[in-house]
């Protein structure tokens, strides 16, 4: 089993938006189904993340599921995930926000480090604006039925 951080991102959104909906355990469960595979997630595995007790991280379909239990996006519960079982908890972004560089202990890293990463959200950007003016110019030639 995954051994528990001390951070409790995870935890907290769980339990924290649960309330918010007023809602049961029980009802939270029934309500987490994924909707790719129609997996429905256990009450007493909810139950473990509340109490905090260790749990693996949780799988994509773990994800998606209590994502659409929480109604919350699924990146919301995949950044709180990344922050309690793996240390994720800084991002860089490119200065247009198309892309974002999620980083470990950000806060161990010098200035230049974190400048050279910053570099590398900004070159994938541009990768990502260049293949989607290439796509559309792809589009624009492809014959009409």
């Amino acid at each position: 089993m995954a051994e528990q951080r001390e951070r409790t991102d995870f935890t907290d959104l769980v339990r924290n938006r649960r309330a918010e909906l007023g809602i049961s355990l029980r009802e939270l469960a029934q309500r987490c189904v994924d909707r790719e595979t129609q997996t429905q997630l256990k009450f007493g595995w909810i139950s473990k993340i509340e109490r905090g007790l260790p749990i693996d991280t949780p799988s994509d379909i773990q994800i998606r599921a209590l994502a659409a239990g929480l109604d919350v996006p699924v990146r919301v519960i995949q950044e709180a995930v990344a922050a309690q079982f793996l240390g994720v908890v800084s991002e860089v972004w490119s200065k247009d926000r198309k892309a974002r560089v999620l980083v470990a202990r950000i806060e161990e890293m010098s200035p230049d480090d974190v400048a050279a990463i910053a570099a590398l959200a900004e070159y994938s950007s541009e990768q990502l604006a260049q293949l989607a003016a290439l796509a559309e110019s792809f589009d624009a030639k492809r014959p009409k039925d």
